[in-house]
């Protein structure tokens, strides 16, 4: 099929392309030299993408909001051992403590949209990184379950605004052949979070019970306020200033996280193109701050932005459905089960979870340009319906011995590791990369915001409830149940979910437009 928009995004095809002047045509150096990175990116040619420096710690520092959201995840799953025998809390309590961070979440996600649009980028990465430092005190401090809870709520609302600002910010400022890595670092500093999360709880158990478990939550704090300060010092986002008809201020941003001037240039104009052509209509004055983008979004969408959330939210679905929140929240009830007793053992083998978690999402990340989006989304969920299944049958096993043999629970710590690291090969960095690229400039903000509520809602949905079905069916029948929603998973990211990797976030749009490339991608 013909693409109709090709000439507004294609630096392959400089005669239509508004970024080349009748001057440029005269002078073919910049048609060829974007041919020769575009053959690279596609391995044809001679010259890789370098990494952007600027690009780079601009992505960084947008993504460390994620180590506090790590953290309270890692932390969390030690830190309920205490806070049951501190607060004397039962375990339909636990599981709406562990849970509500995520459904409270919501309050955040739907609101960073509109939040983002209307102030910018950057400053709403400082907002969530204060909403967290607030939530970390009030929990650290708390002297009873319901204030306990009630700093929760703030922290979730904290998490909300991170989940969507991170990707968001690394995706914008990102050129197109280096942003599946920068993109995926909120996923690789949620795992460092994670990690950091269970080596507190490891060094902080020895403490009398009452104290241990406030410092293990208050301490998130303390990056909070490093990360608020930190994130000062990094540019705004080039396409919202785009869409604030600040230009010259994208410019000079797109010239720092650029490899030239013109490539600077080109990528300026492709964001002033996609404003005009993503769907929306009217003035870019007319329709900043994200007004009439839910009219857009839901209300008869057009093909591609419906295709787009069908992608973004069936991903998100997914990431959460996956059930991996809830094993790092409860892996130690799980391990517990399992037949190991004593609580540092416990908290060791999550170290050894966490490390695994840690590692294979960094590499991930590493290869995420190379090898594509598609490849490890189907790898990974593949890699974690086999693990859950393995899951499932070591415990079932355990269930029905009484002895509890040694290798029966190495299995299960083998299978509980593997299944964590297959998800943060695929569906961990995956996710945040292409739900933060796949919306056109207009619709990013609050597109991203929609797609992480649902990931929200099916994260708490699972966690407030993985303890009680647990109880119903078992620990091995909720993983064969998580196995068989894997293996859907799998079958839905090769129907639905087309590659991305190299095309700019302009070019994406056309992508969705097209609807034989899906499968053939």
């Amino acid at each position: 099929m013909q693409d109709p928009l090709k000439h507004l995004y294609d630096p392959l095809v400089p005669e239509s392309d508004p970024v080349f002047s009748e001057e440029d045509l005269t002078s073919p150096k910049k048609t060829v030299r974007f041919r020769e990175r575009r053959a690279a990116a596609e391995g044809g040619g001679r010259r890789k993408p370098r990494l952007n420096r600027y690009a780079l710690g601009g992505a960084v520092l947008a993504s460390t909001n994620s180590i506090l959201l790590g953290y309270d995840i890692g932390v969390m799953s030690g830190a309920v051992l205490f806070i049951r025998e501190s607060l004397m809390i039962t375990p339909t309590q636990v599981e709406i403590l562990v849970g509500s961070l995520n459904v409270v979440s919501l309050i955040g996600s739907l609101a960073s949209g509109w939040t983002s649009d209307l102030i910018g980028r950057r400053y709403t990465i400082v907002l969530a990184a204060c909403t967290f430092l607030v939530g970390a005190l009030l929990m650290g401090l708390a002297p009873s379950f319901v204030f306990l809870m009630a700093g929760r709520v703030v922290a979730g609302i904290g998490v909300g605004y991170a989940l969507m600002i991170g990707p968001v910010y690394a995706a914008e400022i990102s050129p197109a052949m280096t942003r599946g890595f920068l993109s995926s670092l909120p996923e690789v500093f949620i795992n460092v979070g994670i990690l950091l999360g269970y080596v507190s709880n490891y060094a902080l158990s020895g403490l009398p019970v009452d104290i241990s478990w406030r410092l293990m939550l208050g301490l998130a704090g303390v990056p909070a306020i490093a990360i608020g300060a930190g994130v000062m010092t990094m540019p705004e986002s080039p396409r919202w200033l785009v869409m604030e008809g600040r230009l010259e201020e994208a410019k000079r941003v797109l010239i720092k996280t650029s490899e030239d001037e013109a490539e600077a240039e080109l990528r300026l104009n492709q964001m002033k193109s996609n404003v005009r052509v993503d769907g929306s209509s009217g003035p870019v004055s007319a329709r900043r701050h994200g007004r009439g983008v839910w009219k857009e979004l839901l209300w008869r969408p057009a093909r591609p932005v419906r295709r787009i959330l069908i992608s973004a939210i069936g991903l998100n679905f997914f990431m959460q459905a996956s059930g991996n929140d809830a094993v790092v929240y409860f892996s130690p009830e799980v391990f517990q089960d399992a037949g190991i007793r004593d609580n540092q053992q416990l908290l060791g083998v999550t170290i050894i979870m966490g490390l695994a978690k840690t590692f294979f999402a960094f590499v991930s990340a590493l290869f995420l340009d190379h090898f594509g989006r598609r490849p490890l989304l189907m790898l990974g969920s593949a890699g974690m319906a086999v693990s859950l299944a393995g899951l499932g049958l070591g415990s079932k096993f355990l269930e029905r011995s009484g002895s509890k043999p040694t290798w029966a629970i190495a299995l299960c710590v083998v299978a509980v590791c593997s299944d964590v690291s297959f998800f943060s090969i695929g569906l961990g960095p995956v996710t945040w990369v292409y739900s933060s690229e796949i919306f056109p400039t207009r619709l990013r903000a609050q597109g991203t915001s929609l797609a992480i509520t649902v990931n929200r809602v099916v994260s708490g949905a699972v966690a407030m409830s993985f303890l009680s079905i647990s109880r119903e069916i078992t620990f091995g029948g909720m993983f064969f149940v998580l196995a068989g929603i894997m293996g859907l998973a799998t079958l839905f990211f090769y129907f639905f979910l087309p590659e991305t990797k190299g095309k700019s976030l302009e070019e994406i749009w056309a992508l969705f437009e097209n609807e034989e490339d899906t499968a053939s991608s």
